[in-house]
């Protein structure tokens, strides 16, 4: 009989423990699941990459790996499937030719910003108000346009642009940190300079700009940006994916966020994160409802 009962306790005991390490490993496994987001070093980009990041860890106990590159490698890594999730596609027009040229391995969450624009953009002191303008000043421009990363969609809209204009310039490649410190260095003395722009951007809030008007439609109407993903990544992550549908930010949050980020002396994640405790209530508004 005490045999018996030895052997019942014992097997009881062997399920609980089977039980108990079983759903120990289930969530063990949640909080091991790594989300690898891509991201281009554009000033929205990295601040809804890091606010993403920020909400996914606390809030989803999911560890999201961040990958910095080019845009055209960006949506190679998402069509071969080495990177899940994109956060910045500039649609209909400016990221039009790489949607198309991996239709069939992406897929559009929506957006997650509107009213995005792309064009040139000038201190509001430069004597223009057209891209045509800029001829009557190619002298005090040094006869460049100042962009970013070579193979962005409004570097492909720019080099469009200079024929289409008849610009006597010559289009540099740099990036969005090297653009906006040009650009910062010529206001600071006073100086001419055209840059390829974007909005939304931090620049706008700290500095007196403007778009050159572009009656031509070279850089096409106003836009929305998109979260991207691998084919399928629904498939795979349905309760990710729902969060990436629901994730969307107005004009004023995003300016807010990309000027506490600029402004802030820590990493992007830090100060992303000081502004997710500081909207909770919209945060909520983005997680899937359980």
């Amino acid at each position: 009989m005490f045999l018996k009962k030895g052997i019942t306790l014992l097997i009881t005991f062997a399920l609980a423990v089977a039980l108990f390490t079983g759903c120990d490993k289930k969530a063990s496994d949640k909080k091991d699941e790594t989300l690898n987001i891509v991201y281009v070093n554009w000033a929205g980009t990295i601040a809804m990459t890091n606010l993403a990041k920020a909400v996914l860890e606390s809030q989803m106990n999911i560890n999201v790996k961040l990958t910095s590159a080019d845009v055209g490698p960006v949506y190679a890594s998402l069509a071969n499937g080495d990177q899940d999730v994109f956060l910045g596609s500039w649609l209909p027009l400016t990221h039009k030719s790489y949607m198309e040229e991996y239709k069939g391995k992406l897929a559009d969450l929506g957006y997650n910003f509107t009213g995005a624009k792309i064009g040139l953009v000038v201190p509001a002191y430069v004597d223009a108000t057209t891209i045509a303008d800029l001829n009557k000043v190619k002298s005090k421009m040094d006869k460049k346009i100042i962009g970013i990363d070579s193979g962005a969609g409004i570097m492909q809209a720019t080099e469009k642009a200079i024929p289409e204009y008849n610009l006597d310039y010559k289009l540099v490649p740099s990036s969005g940190p090297a653009m906006t410190a040009a650009l910062k260095g010529a206001i600071d003395k006073n100086e001419y300079i055209v840059v390829t722009g974007w909005k939304p951007h931090w620049k706008f809030a700290r500095f007196d700009l403007k778009f050159l008007e572009d009656p031509k439609g070279v850089y096409g109407d106003v836009e929305n940006i998109h979260t991207i993903a691998r084919s399928d990544f629904a498939k795979d992550k349905p309760e990710l994916a729902q969060f990436f549908k629901n994730f969307l930010l107005d004009d004023a949050q995003l300016s807010g966020l990309m000027n506490k980020i600029e402004q802030s002396e820590g990493a992007p994640l830090v100060a992303a994160t000081e502004w997710m405790n500081e909207n909770m209530e919209v945060v909520k508004s983005w997680l899937p409802k359980k």
